[in-house]
């Protein structure tokens, strides 16, 4: 029975209602869910408690999940999708294992068969859990109604607490339609005896370990991942940077943990990240890696990444630590209270004399700036400069595809607020940028949202068209129109020879025009295929195609200025290539000074 300072409710209610109450009681007021037969209940339930959640109908249940995403990266707070069972449920894996990857917490709830037909390969039967198992935080299937306020509570807990993940709620359509009887307690004890996450402190020793390791040094470095942003550590990084000048590298996951206008970022590292920042880090005497898993993308070779100086590694999930690289001062913590401390403990006379250091990253970032060649075509790097010189004076959320334009987002959009740029950087799914960006907008109804995408991930969801038009949500869309999949071109120019399988992707008889130089094609079948222009409008959505480079930062106002969504199909060249690439293999130097 409920205590008299509990929150209970005497109302007869079906366990679909008792899981949306229980939702409700953990502050969610947006769910992203797609129905079936074996959630129909969950969606009545919905219904009934339409004044306090808003349910959004995506058109696919990987949108829905992508789009809950969207909501989670740029608030913090656990978003919740829903799908029904078999495909609906499998529909919803690839958003769960980008979660598990970039720690996105996302509560995911599927409908599942009756419990008496579960193993007899009933209509849409999945074994969601098992499907699911390796690709979740943590996974539940609700048997018996009196657990559901308790699952609830333990799945929002899980998913938030540590290193941030999904959870997945298995919930068979008899516990959703069973009535529960008497006081529901929506504040259960929970039960989780092998799942203990605490707020780790540093140790005071290794606070002192990292101040007189900063002492000593000459040239340091941060390298700053997602574990920044995921611990609401970025106004205490700033200020320890800023303090010590200490030059910041940001991984893909970190961008916007420091302000990228700061002279003292050195931006993305990595395979693409700037040639200053991979020289300062290899060079570096002291390495401060602050929630960072030392990706292959960003190391390259590890015996060689970073091998002149000491390596400090903090991370809130003790699995990281030396998995990928040995650290000499290994901090097992928030990053946020290590920050804290930090900035606490040190004095004047622990900040070494960085001039050298200061001239020698200004000297490479004269020699080796981000550029690329001007053309008379519009070229993605332009287009997204253009992007942020009409939209830097204003609060932006920008989602990205994958690809190319996705690393010429990250390498020309400056970010100064952390949860500002959103993308699929561990697991690298097309498609995540319109229905990310659907969700941003949902949860930050007068921001400006923008999605800067490609053709080929445009492809992936773009029937979430539909969902911008009908709940009025205003994205923004540049699309970076080079009817290849860019990324991959890229890879078979440098190792292929140029030979192209399965990347152009218009029509199989179209001959492509190579002669004039702008790579965009000019034969039977028109400038644009497919028409996104045509498949905007079919969907509701304002268009426009732009190709002329005169033209491009009026239709880019023209987008920005719109009420409402629209998409401006920006017609580029393909031969562009995102510089550098560091192939696996090979070190930073290996490829810089190839």
């Amino acid at each position: 029975m409920a205590t008299a300072d509990q929150k209970t409710d005497t109302q007869t209610l079906n366990g679909a209602d008792v899981l949306v109450q229980a939702l409700a009681e953990q502050g969610v007021d947006i769910v992203f869910a797609y129905p079936g037969g074996a959630s129909m209940p969950l969606h009545q339930a919905l219904v009934r408690e339409k004044d306090r959640i808003r349910t959004i109908l995506p058109r696919h249940e990987q949108g829905g999940g992508f789009a809950a995403q969207g909501i989670s990266r740029t608030t913090g707070k656990v978003s919740v999708c829903t799908a029904t069972s078999g495909p609906g449920a499998t529909n919803l894996v690839t958003a769960l294992a980008d979660a598990k990857l970039d720690s996105v917490p996302v509560v995911a709830i599927t409908g599942q068969v009756p419990q008496a037909v579960i193993g007899s390969d009933a209509f849409q039967e999945t074994p969601t859990v098992e499907v699911c198992r390796a690709i979740t935080k943590h996974h539940y299937m609700i048997t018996d109604i009196r657990d559901v306020p308790r699952v609830v509570k333990e799945a929002f807990f899980v998913a938030r607490t540590g290193r941030p993940g999904p959870v997945l709620i298995d919930f068979p359509k008899d516990v959703q339609l069973a009535l529960w009887e008497g006081d529901i307690d929506y504040d259960p004890p929970m039960n989780l005896p092998g799942y203990k996450p605490e707020i780790r402190n540093a140790a005071p020793e290794q606070i002192k370990q990292v101040i007189a390791a900063l002492r000593r040094s000459k040239r340091p470095v941060l390298y700053v991942g997602g574990g920044c942003i995921n611990s609401d550590a970025s106004e205490e990084l700033t200020k320890f940077a800023r303090r010590a000048g200490i030059p910041v590298a940001m991984t893909l996951m970190g961008l916007g943990s420091f302000p990228g206008t700061d002279p003292l970022s050195l931006h993305m590292l990595g395979m693409h990240g700037t040639v200053y920042s991979n020289y300062a880090v290899n060079e570096a005497d002291l390495l401060l890696a602050f929630g960072v898993r030392f990706d292959d993308r960003v190391t390259g070779k590890l015996e060689e990444f970073a091998k002149h100086g000491k390596i400090v590694h903090v991370d809130i999930d003790q699995a990281e630590l030396h998995k990928n690289k040995e650290a000499h001062i290994p901090i097992h913590a928030n990053l946020k209270s290590v920050l804290e401390h930090l900035n606490a403990e040190i004095s004047d006379e622990d900040i070494p004399d960085l001039e050298a250091w200061h001239a020698q990253i200004d000297e490479w970032k004269r020699r080796y700036p981000l550029s690329y060649k001007d053309s008379e075509w519009i070229i993605p790097q332009y287009a997204i400069e253009e992007l942020w010189r009409q939209t830097k004076d204003r609060d932006t959320y920008v989602a990205v595809g994958v690809g190319q334009h996705q690393m010429w987002g990250a390498q020309y959009y400056r970010f100064d607020k952390p949860r500002r740029w959103l993308s699929s950087s561990g697991l690298g799914t097309m498609g995540f940028g319109l229905p990310a960006a659907m969700g941003v907008q949902a949860a930050h109804p007068d921001a400006l949202v923008v999605d800067i995408d490609g053709d080929g991930s445009m492809l992936m969801n773009v029937q979430e068209l539909a969902t911008l038009h009908c709940e009025k949500l205003p994205v923004k869309i540049l699309l970076l129109n080079n009817q290849h999949l860019g990324m991959v071109v890229q890879w078979e120019d440098r190792f292929m020879k140029g030979s192209r399988a399965h990347t152009y992707l218009g029509p199989i008889d179209r001959k492509e025009a190579t002669g004039d130089g702008d790579g965009t094609f000019d034969d039977e079948y028109g400038d644009f295929y497919p028409d996104f222009v045509q498949i905007a409008n079919g969907f509701g959505v304002k268009a426009r195609h732009v190709r002329d480079k005169a033209e491009f930062p009026t239709a880019l106002a023209e987008m920005l200025a719109c009420d409402g969504p629209y998409l401006l199909d920006v017609i580029c060249p393909y031969q562009e290539h995102v510089l550098p690439m560091i192939p696996s293999g090979h070190t930073v130097r290996d490829i810089i000074t190839e």
